[in-house]
């Protein structure tokens, strides 16, 4: 798949988001007003922040699927990188706030005044009930185009899932006569929601500082190397994440008595191999070093 090809899933998996997190908003909000949730307002809130998050991803889509040119001259997908790191901030901060609001109320003991209504609790298990499905939708994506970013704003569908779990148990809690449930099960989200955050800030660092791409992906790499006709043995492999693409460097050893055209044919039939057997390999350099007998 090419990166026109996940271009366009990304953007269209990015806009049925903004239609859900809008409709959702909006719904949520009109709730918590009628039903007097202040949790379901918040909640809504939180559902319109994921607009902005997916418009990063858009974003961060574009720039990334960019042509090389001669100021970027190995392309521009490490923007997408870019784009992950921004999302995990929001989200850790989304998280942060959710802990901080959820302390607060403990610490202070505040109770609700009236117990919210009943379309508070419609609300916040329909908006459980998509948030999970758009979450399943944007990570299968996700994982199909190997996308960071479309990864973090999956998670930021079930942060809202987790945080509309929150305010259901706290909105029940409230009618039940125990306000004080909704704090701690959001204090118990906000965990959860941290470490996605971390997760997704990692694995966009590893992907900008030249991290491997395994020694799993290696170890096949070296077998298609090794089986290539003429290569007495592999010197050395090592590889490079570049987003989301891998960059692979080997060296080979092939007979010290071959004509030079032959040993840059093996070589050629070796960088073919290599980026034909792995779509995700972005080049691959080859080195030749005459066998020692």
């Amino acid at each position: 798949m090419n990166t026109s090809e996940k271009e366009k899933i990304a953007v269209r998996v990015s806009r049925v988001s903004i239609i859900a997190n809008l409709v959702l908003s909006v719904l949520k909000l009109l709730a918590g007003i009628l039903a007097h949730s202040s949790a379901m307002v918040s909640d809504a809130v939180h559902s319109a922040s994921d607009v902005f998050s997916t418009l990063i991803v858009i974003i961060g889509f574009k720039l990334s699927g960019r042509k090389a040119d001669k100021d970027h001259q190995y392309g521009h997908e490490r923007m997408e990188c870019v784009a992950s790191i921004v999302l995990a901030v929001i989200l850790f901060m989304t998280g942060i706030e959710i802990g901080r609001s959820a302390a607060v109320a403990i610490i202070g003991n505040d109770a609700a005044k009236a117990a919210p209504g009943a379309a508070a609790l419609i609300a916040a298990v329909v908006s459980i009930v998509v948030k999970e499905l758009m979450y399943r939708y944007t990570v299968f994506h996700a994982k199909r185009i190997d996308s960071g970013s479309l990864k973090a704003d999956a998670w930021h569908h079930r942060s809202d899932a987790l945080s509309s779990v929150g305010a259901l148990i706290g909105i029940a809690g409230a009618r039940m006569g125990f306000p004080v449930m909704e704090p701690i099960a959001c204090l118990v989200i906000c965990l959860f929601i941290l470490k996605a955050a971390i997760d997704i800030f990692r694995d966009a660092v590893d992907k900008m500082v030249d991290k491997s791409c395994g020694e799993e992906l290696e170890q096949r790499m070296r077998e298609v190397v090794e089986g290539e006709s003429g290569v007495e043995r592999v010197v050395s492999l090592n590889t490079r994440m570049f987003a989301s693409r891998v960059y692979v460097d080997t060296v080979i050893s092939v007979n010290r008595d071959l004509p030079l055209v032959e040993a840059h044919e093996i070589a050629e039939h070796v960088h073919d191999d290599i980026e034909q057997s792995f779509p995700e390999v972005k080049h691959c350099m080859v080195h030749v070093d005459p066998s020692d007998k």
